[in-house]
């Protein structure tokens, strides 16, 4: 019987789930074990999963899970070295040369172990079967301008935490933007899932917005208008061919740019179209100043969608519940593909 094992996340202000309670029942109606552990930052509780009929085990235990069991969780695994010798779904972010995720994959080949990594599971077509990336956008966005709100106040902007829905966020931000005028924004991949919610959360707060999606990046660049728009929000995934947005020289180019939210987050990245900033920024310090006079402010948190962890959760989770009730044919469909991306990747290992 295939077993699908749901850790805790164990990344910190990380409250998504790939599963809900009744997604779980309808996997185990289909036939698959559902095993489910306790975990004490969860935006969807416990008791859910009692009652769909899953095997409840203690949080982090998955270490110690079946050997046959597939272990799904969302985001990194702590990153303690251990051999990794169970097959996990997850966002692996291993495979467009970041440093730490070449250290993941000699962790699987230590161990034994397989990624079927979330990004990476498409249809026949090469597109993604699930995706947070609506939920990305508009949180993103909405750091974005919570940076440039603070900008307006003379200062940087403060810790973020979750909020219980979009209404509460659009609330808090109506709030903190009360007496300014509005800024201007320009989203580039503004037809796809990221740029959507982008857009919709600067509209939805009277922020005008340029939409830029592969007709208008054709060229290759520059792009000068980026510089004049207040805030830029790439949406589009750092890959190889990405033209550059903005380059190095904008910190000291003439500009009305000053903050920029890289929802993609891919910094690390050979292929990063942004080459102002080299980390991500986090929830306790949502923006990275790197330059002054006047100020440029970079955001880039990689687990946006949590900062709406129950409607992020339900979205996604019902997307890639379809998937999920295929595991018994590993070698075939997404999962076929999503490991071959794995193979190819560890094969210079």
């Amino acid at each position: 019987m295939t077993h699908l094992w749901v850790r805790a996340e164990q990344r910190p202000n990380e409250e998504r789930v790939g599963l809900t309670p009744e997604g779980a029942a309808a996997l185990i109606k289909a036939g698959i074990r559902v095993t489910v552990e306790h975990s004490s930052v969860r935006a969807i509780g416990i008791d859910g999963y009692i009652a769909a009929g899953c095997e409840i085990a203690a949080e982090n235990l998955w270490p110690e899970a079946p050997a046959d069991a597939i272990i799904f969780g969302l985001k990194e695994l702590p990153e303690d070295g251990t051999p990794l010798t169970h097959r996990h779904i997850m966002f692996g972010h291993a495979y467009k040369g970041q440093p730490a995720g070449r250290l993941l994959l000699q962790r699987f080949k230590a161990g034994g172990g397989s990624l079927y990594d979330l990004e990476y599971l498409v249809n026949e077509d090469g597109r993604r079967v699930a995706a947070f990336g609506y939920w990305a956008g508009y949180a993103g966005a909405a750091i974005s301008l919570k940076c440039w709100a603070a900008q307006q106040r003379g200062g940087i902007a403060g810790p973020v935490a979750k909020y219980p829905g979009k209404t509460a966020l659009l609330a808090d931000l109506a709030a903190e933007m009360a007496g300014m005028t509005p800024p201007r924004a320009i989203v580039i991949g503004a037809l796809g899932r990221v740029g959507t919610g982008a857009s919709d959360l600067c509209e939805a707060l009277g922020v005008a917005v340029t939409k830029w999606d592969i007709a208008e990046t054709a060229s290759g660049g520059p792009f000068p208008q980026i510089l004049q728009h207040e805030i830029f929000l790439n949406c589009i995934l750092a890959r190889p061919g990405c033209p550059v947005f903005v380059p190095a020289s904008a910190k000291t180019d003439a500009r009305a740019l000053t903050v920029i939210g890289d929802i993609a987050c891919d910094p690390t990245s050979d292929f990063s179209p942004i080459k102002v900033y080299d980390r991500v920024t986090e929830w306790d310090a949502p923006a990275l100043r790197v330059a002054d006079a006047p100020p440029l402010d970079v955001t880039a948190i990689d687990n946006l969608p949590s900062l709406l962890p129950v409607e992020s959760s339900m979205d996604y989770a019902a997307q890639l519940l379809p998937s999920l009730a295929t595991l018994g044919a590993l070698e075939t469909g997404v999962w076929g593909r999503a490991m071959a991306e794995f193979t190819r990747h560890s094969a210079d290992l």
